[in-house]
């Protein structure tokens, strides 16, 4: 149990070298367009991205990553992986997921110590996501599946609290009341979404895929995404 949570606490370490600082993932249009100028409008759009998007979208599709390396079905993994990367419905969504598992892999295959089917498994993912790879690692070092999608949120909010700590921007006090109110929502999130139906899950979130869209052609920007 200790040594699983050491590794957790790396996977959801800011000093993991993927480049998730780099992305606002549509935050930083919010601000630009004037919907999030203070601590109220930040909260309220990153806590409505991730019970809308996180909570619907991509926890559940991490649960299913989890539990079809579990099983070594690659058939599955393939399959949701590429149902994933069709449903970053932006140029700048389906670049980030896809360099963010580029820069995981690459770190994955400089360490030690993983299983031999596992490694043949992901060599098999030629466009691994980022969270199918995340997920995979979750599962190898023997992290628990709720355990690992409640890590996988709480570094996207830290992320989104960040970006908007620097684009708003907010102070450090304002910035930790965002991660102290939105963050008491994640254990119900991830509880819901390990029991999601497939038919349930979406990626609706229209505000958004328009910020996203309306972010590759801001004029200035600090962020990727």
């Amino acid at each position: 149990m200790a040594k699983s949570l050491v590794r957790l606490l790396q996977l959801a370490s800011p000093m993991l070298p993927v480049g998730a600082y780099s992305y606002s993932q549509g935050l930083e249009w919010g601000i630009e367009s004037g919907e999030v100028h203070d601590l109220t409008s930040a909260q309220a759009w990153i806590g409505d991205v991730m019970q809308i998007y996180q909570g619907s979208f991509e926890l559940p599709l991490l649960s299913r990553f989890y539990r079809a390396w579990l099983n070594g079905d690659n058939e599955a993994l393939q399959a949701w992986n590429g149902f994933y990367l069709a449903g970053r419905d932006n140029a700048e969504a389906l670049a980030e997921s896809r360099q963010m598992g580029y820069s995981l892999r690459r770190l994955l295959l400089e360490l030690d110590g993983l299983p031999q089917a596992w490694t043949t498994m992901m060599a098999q993912l030629p466009s691994a996501s980022f969270p199918a790879l995340y997920a995979g690692i979750s599962q190898a070092w023997g992290i628990a599946e709720q355990d690992a999608l409640q890590a996988y949120v709480w570094s996207w909010l830290e992320n989104q609290a960040s970006a908007a700590m620097k684009a708003v921007p907010l102070g450090q006090v304002a910035g930790q009341k965002i991660l102290l109110n939105v963050a008491e929502h994640i254990p119900a999130l991830v509880a819901d979404a390990m029991q999601m139906p497939d038919y349930a899950i979406s990626n609706f979130c229209p505000a958004l895929t328009i910020a996203g869209c309306k972010h590759e052609t801001q004029y200035s920007r600090l962020f990727r995404s």
